[in-house]
């Protein structure tokens, strides 16, 4: 949903020392820069403005989740569940006879 002139920020941020930004809170909730973690991306257009972003950077350990294929994959388990592709055990005896059929 886009956001009305209303809804939009229009403020200042504040340079303290070394270079360190002061963002308001309402701001850093917006931007989810509350969130351990979370970067902010910066962009400089032509025109002089700076666009930020928030990035929430994926650990190495856990990159191929984010991957193509597995998204893929994940998008198929999603439609299946959806369409009631599943099979419900009571136990793991009856799965594992199940995986024997």
């Amino acid at each position: 949903m886009p956001r009305t002139d209303e809804d939009r920020y229009h403020g200042f941020l504040t340079f303290q020392s070394r270079g360190v930004v002061a963002f308001p809170a309402d701001l850093r909730s917006r931007l989810m820069a509350d969130v351990p973690g979370v970067q902010l991306e910066v962009t400089e257009l032509e025109d002089g403005v700076f666009v930020i972003r928030p990035v929430v950077p994926v650990p190495a350990d856990q990159q191929w989740f984010w991957t193509e294929r597995w998204q893929a994959m994940e998008r198929e388990a999603d439609a299946d569940i959806a369409a009631g592709r599943t099979v419900r055990f009571d136990n793991v005896k009856d799965f594992l006879a199940a995986l024997d059929t």
